[in-house]
């Protein structure tokens, strides 16, 4: 192995470390608490190191929720497949699973869609983003009826989004989740 090879595969590494340690470290204290002085202190590195990088938080934070945009793609795509091909058993399986994973993951939820990252949404989107998308249009698109489905799947996942973070913030019932997701399934798939 050469030194070059060596040092890439380093440098790959401690990329992977800073990840892994700002996505530890805003599930267990929130992401006020990721800082690049700190993430520098529990990775060992020196500040400069970091921002060889990354050029400060905010990149930290996209490549975090390009990650997590990822992880939902892969539950989504899994809550799909479980509905075995029936569009409405799909589409309540694909809302349980996004809700599922706002709950589950609030940090990751939190720099996928509340924080401020330099991701590309839309046309000009990455790829796991359109994966994302991919699975929601899957969803959403069999129920469109005469709107544009792509319109139509944004409109769902945006009402989703809402439920997501209202619930997440304490804002409605919790004893209604089920009944809340029963009726926008039964006004989606009129």
């Amino acid at each position: 192995m050469g030194i070059q090879t060596r040092r890439e595969r380093e440098r790959a590494e401690r990329h992977r470390l800073i990840i892994d340690t700002a996505r530890e470290l805003a599930e267990s204290q929130g992401w006020d608490a990721v800082t690049v002085r700190r993430l520098a202190e529990r990775i060992e590195y020196s500040q400069p190191v970091l921002y060889s990088h990354f050029a400060g938080k905010d990149e930290i934070v996209t490549a975090v929720a390009e990650e997590g945009i990822a992880e939902m793609a892969a539950w989504s795509r899994a809550a799909l497949e479980s509905a075995g091909g029936e569009p409405r058993a799909a589409l309540a399986a694909v809302a349980r699973s996004y809700l599922e994973f706002a709950t589950a993951r609030p940090a990751l939820y939190d720099a996928m869609f509340l924080m401020k990252v330099n991701l590309a949404f839309g046309e000009n989107a990455s790829q796991p983003l359109r994966d994302a998308f991919a699975v929601m249009f899957a969803a959403f698109s069999p129920f469109a009826g005469e709107h544009d489905p792509e319109t139509f799947t944004e409109v769902g996942w945006s009402a989703l989004h809402g439920l997501a973070t209202l619930d997440r913030g304490g804002r409605l019932r919790p004893a209604q989740r089920d009944a809340r997701v029963a009726v926008l399934i039964d006004q989606w798939t009129r």
